[in-house]
């Protein structure tokens, strides 16, 4: 059985290759005859990490060709079906999946969030995907969306794969600035969205609240590499109080500095993710409806902290980080007694690709 993934592989993202990683080694111990081939912007340096077959993904006709060399195409996960990015990303993805159905291979939709689609991304979701045998999203809004798209599809709701991955138990961040005796210290994670500029003297208030009041030590953490770096940037020119921006991270080191934070502040869907792992507190910064759809899944008690936007309520900054602190504990036990079942659904996406495999 040859399986291709699909994915934003190869760009550096950390939370991207953590999605990679779990669907590789998940992979590797539940199918361990199956040879798993990745586009990837990257392929050598993912060929090397992974221990995979691997294409360029920008070169069409090798995507072809893995297209028709594969028995299933898995197409995912993350947050590629969206015509928020450009309509240049989602006519990649929905034609390699146009593809795969073209060729009669096996084809899934994998633990993706879906949307936000405009009529013309929804137009070629629906046309594109029709045909997909199976479908596993991330969050109920995702469900909803793609259900009423493709109805004939099985649409099953499930979580991130990143759910499953397991911090290594020793990493030492003291290159970082976060060896022993750096505690406590809180993770930030940003990056450019709408609105991103707006906020920045928020964040930056954030940041002083925490240092001033708390005595909490913060550090930037740029998830999606030079880019996040230059966002964290931004906001740590307008803090008035001292922060610190750390290395691009490996999977590794970004994983262990967030579980082992006080605290995270994090627009990033996979910092959340980790901390959530971790069972981390954090203050959620809603960029995106895939934010706003995993504190509904976790049924998160503390009100995110929004970016300036047209008819959003205004929370004061430093009575969120007071409370984020002073119900630490609090929040902790919320997401430890949630973690397991949000696993669990994550095991669900490989037992709906183990049925996918064996038909």
């Amino acid at each position: 059985m040859r399986v291709l993934l699909c994915g934003y592989y190869g760009f550096g993202n950390v939370g991207d290759e953590a999605i990679l990683d779990v669907i590789v080694q998940r992979m590797r111990a539940r199918f361990p005859n199956a040879a798993l081939d990745v586009l990837s912007a990257t392929p050598q340096a993912t060929a090397t990490r992974y221990g995979v077959e691997t294409t360029q993904r920008w070169e069409l006709r090798a995507v072809r060709r893995a297209i028709a060399r594969a028995d299933a195409v898995v197409c995912g996960g993350g947050g590629l079906l969206q015509s928020a990015t450009s309509l240049r990303s989602l006519f990649y993805y929905a034609g390699i999946v146009r593809e795969a159905i073209r060729l009669r291979r096996k084809t899934m939709i994998f633990a993706q969030s879906i949307g936000p689609l405009d009529c013309l991304g929804a137009m070629l979701v629906r046309r594109f995907c029709r045909g997909v045998r199976r479908a596993t999203v991330r969050d109920e809004r995702s469900r909803a969306l793609l259900s009423s798209l493709l109805p004939s599809t099985p649409v099953e709701r499930t979580a991130d794969p990143v759910f499953l991955y397991d911090p290594l138990p020793s990493v030492d961040l003291t290159r970082e600035g976060l060896g022993p005796g750096s505690q406590p210290y809180a993770i930030v994670c940003v990056r450019e969205a709408p609105g991103f500029a707006a906020g920045v003297s928020r964040l930056a208030r954030a940041v002083y609240r925490l240092a001033t009041r708390h005595g909490i030590r913060v550090a930037f953490l740029p998830l999606g590499g030079a880019p996040d770096a230059a966002a964290s940037t931004a906001v740590i020119r307008a803090c008035t109080a001292p922060a610190v921006l750390l290395p691009e991270p490996t999977l590794a080191t970004a994983a262990a500095a967030i579980c082992g934070a006080r605290l995270l502040v994090g627009m990033r869907l996979h910092a959340l993710i980790l901390a959530a792992r971790c069972a981390v507190p954090f203050v959620a910064v809603p960029y995106d409806p895939k934010v706003s759809a995993l504190l509904e899944d976790l049924e998160y008690p503390l009100e995110p902290l929004l970016l300036p936007q047209r008819g959003a309520r205004e929370h004061d900054v430093e009575e969120l980080v007071d409370g984020a602190v002073a119900r630490h504990d609090e929040l902790r036990a919320h997401l430890a007694a949630r973690i397991e079942r949000v696993r669990a659904l994550a095991e669900r996406n490989f037992d709906v690709l183990g049925e996918l495999l064996a038909e």
